[in-house]
């Protein structure tokens, strides 16, 4: 098999530590996986970048629910991405939308020249994956020199979705990467790799650790009205990704 780049979705600088030693080649730096990630703290790229020296992208997500944001998240848009640049970032992920699911041209065009001023990279995310035509989309995109797209094939799970990312990838043309993600597995790596002819992939593979702290009184809540067990917390699973490293050099 040729050589696949795999970049691993991180939510934690520790989360960075065990893709750097699961043998990754990259990271997608976020907070909050839950939501589908937001905003990294400046503080975890820092621990990140100094412990493990990866190349680290970090997510630029103001909220979760949607891509389209009032004119203060877009301002905090802006800021946060000034700050993770300027304290190691190696590049931007976002993805600004309109309120019908087409792509928010002049929003995209800032952060994407704020990365680009900076000689680092920016990439759209899995907004792309709600938009009603991605061809358009991808046209626009590269006319605002962006360098990469995450995508799961406009489907829930990337395995569902390869043949649409196969057709991204030929009209592409290498005019802009596309980096598949979302639902890969050790099962399924392999079949999504050679279906869709893609050089790199996105995943993520977390264990639950526990921590002990919160457990005098159980009655106690800090979440939302899910409830979450708080004597939990999620980890990369370094094995888990390390298999699936080792086996895309095989």
């Amino acid at each position: 098999m040729k050589k696949i780049l795999v970049e691993v979705c991180c939510g934690s600088a520790d989360d960075v530590i065990e893709a750097k030693k699961a043998g990754a080649d990259r990271v997608e730096l976020n907070s909050d996986l839950f939501h589908g990630g937001l905003t990294p703290t400046v503080g975890s790229l820092l621990v990140a970048k100094r412990e493990t020296g990866m190349k680290i992208m970090t997510m630029v997500r103001p909220r979760e629910g949607g891509f389209c944001y009032t004119d203060a998240e877009f301002a905090v848009a802006i800021e946060d991405a000034r700050q993770l640049l300027a304290n190691g970032s190696d590049g931007l992920v976002f993805g600004f939308l309109h309120a019908d699911g087409t792509i928010d041209a002049e929003r995209t065009a800032v952060l994407a020249e704020l990365a680009r001023s900076a000689g680092k990279e920016a990439v759209f995310h899995r907004a792309i994956d709600v938009i009603p035509d991605w061809k358009q989309a991808l046209d626009l995109l590269i006319d605002l020199n962006i360098t990469r797209v995450l995508t799961s094939g406009q489907e829930a799970d990337v395995s569902n979705g390869t043949e649409t990312v196969r057709e991204m990838i030929r009209y592409a043309a290498g005019r802009i990467q596309i980096l598949p993600g979302a639902g890969i597995t050790a099962r399924n790596y392999r079949r999504i790799v050679e279906e869709t002819g893609a050089d790199q992939i996105h995943l993520a593979a977390h264990r639950s650790l526990t921590d002990s702290s919160v457990r005098n009184n159980r009655s106690i809540f800090y979440g939302g009205c899910l409830y979450p067990p708080e004597d939990r917390f999620q980890m990369i699973d370094q094995a888990y990704i390390s298999g699936i490293v080792s086996g895309l050099t095989k």
